[in-house]
């Protein structure tokens, strides 16, 4: 999942730096961003192995710098190190001179080892629409002061040390469409959107945030907080997410039960994975989601058929009871669904020939249940070695 989100920052920092198309027409820089440039140099250096900074020659035209773009006399994007995967990236601080830079659109910064605060200066910077600075070890909290910058369309903080709550304001900026902030230290809770947000993208995973969901905007579209200690119930918060097609909750402390609404929205992913979560697995249609994972929760009941239909689907670790129907048999049969984990609860059959031939590209696991599995299939090594559960575990089993 680490590698999922590194790969949408770089995503995101590309597409800020190859979308740039200023009209730069011969003219001196501008004073005061002439004087930012020369500080933010001061302030930064070349890893071992990157070369960035050494084109950085003041006696030439500084709009021919690399990663500085102008129009006209000021400097309207700055892209610092070299985007190139694998290279070093730079080392030192970001300078408060930023601040200086006026006209400044677009700011990114690849991953290195700048280390320090964000500077509170970059609220000056009110024609900011773009700021990516993934990948470094920035510490300190996200200033609030960035509320200010009122054209914001993408923040993305990812993969640093940041720490302390997220400044409410910042989620009421008119224009936001994408908030990256996973794999920091952030704490709190997730603040609350405005009915007008237009929010496309919600990450926060791996922080230290607590509390319940708040509600969340209808245009969202992809929305991951797996790995804090967020609580409370999802089932009036997700299903009005009608537009959402990635959802990874995983790894926190929700509880209740899920809604049937949710196996309708039109997801490539669903991950609820250990949770606190209780009841039923009731869709109300077949669920036609790549991956579901429900595993390491509290559900009960009979598995659903409708749930048939998904690509790769965990169930494992929880309290389902009853046969496994047929339909499942037959998905796998015919290379339907590429994983189906039932292992760990108190399924009492499953309707499948011991001679079926199930696909190598398929896995199926169903030891530990109230059952002598009747196929014999290569399990995870973390389901253990017992096959079947007790006898005492399962009053209503008779072998």
């Amino acid at each position: 999942m680490a590698a999922e989100s590194a790969s949408a920052s770089a995503f995101l920092l590309l597409l800020a730096i190859f979308s740039i198309s200023p009209s730069r027409e011969a003219s001196i820089l501008h004073p005061d961003d002439f004087l930012s440039l020369q500080a933010i140099r001061k302030s930064l250096s070349d890893l071992p192995g990157s070369d960035f900074l050494s084109r950085w020659d003041f006696t030439g035209d500084p709009c021919s710098f690399p990663g500085v773009f102008c129009d006209g006399d000021r400097v309207v994007a700055l892209a610092l190190g070299d985007p190139r995967a694998g290279t070093p990236g730079l080392a030192g601080r970001i300078d408060p001179a930023i601040g200086r830079l006026s006209a400044l659109a677009e700011f990114s910064l690849v991953p290195g080892r700048v280390i320090g605060r964000i500077p509170d200066t970059l609220s000056f910077c009110s024609s900011l629409r773009f700021l990516a600075l993934s990948g470094n070890f920035l510490s300190g909290p996200i200033p609030s002061s960035i509320a200010s910058l009122r054209l914001l369309r993408t923040i993305d903080l990812s993969f640093n040390l940041l720490s302390g709550a997220i400044p409410p304001p910042i989620f009421s900026l008119p224009a936001l469409s994408n908030i990256v902030l996973c794999y920091n230290r952030l704490s709190g809770n997730i603040p609350s959107f405005p009915s007008f947000s237009q929010l496309l993208r919600l990450d926060v995973k791996h922080n230290n945030l607590s509390g319940e969901l708040p509600a969340l905007p209808f245009s969202l579209r992809y929305l991951a907080a797996s790995r804090n200690q967020l609580s409370g119930r999802t089932d009036a918060v997700l299903p009005g997410l009608t537009n959402l097609d990635y959802l990874d909750l995983s790894m926190n402390r929700l509880t209740g039960p899920i809604a049937s609404g949710v196996f309708s929205l039109p997801l490539s992913s669903l991950l609820l994975q250990r949770n606190e979560l209780v009841g039923a697995v009731a869709p109300v249609a077949d669920v036609r989601i790549a991956e579901v994972d429900l595993s390491y929760n509290r559900l009960s009941g009979p598995v659903s058929p409708l749930l048939s239909a998904v690509g790769r689907l965990y169930l494992n670790n929880n309290r389902f009871t009853g046969e496994v129907p047929a339909r499942f048999a037959e998905r796998l049969e015919a290379a339907g669904m590429e994983v189906l984990y039932l292992q760990h609860n108190f399924l009492t059959g499953m309707e499948i020939s011991p001679a079926a031939n199930i696909p190598v590209t398929s896995s199926l696991c169903l030891q530990y249940n109230c059952m002598v599995p009747p196929v014999n299939t290569q399990c995870p090594l973390k389901a253990g070695p017992e096959k079947t559960r007790p006898a005492d575990q399962c009053p209503a089993w008779r072998g």
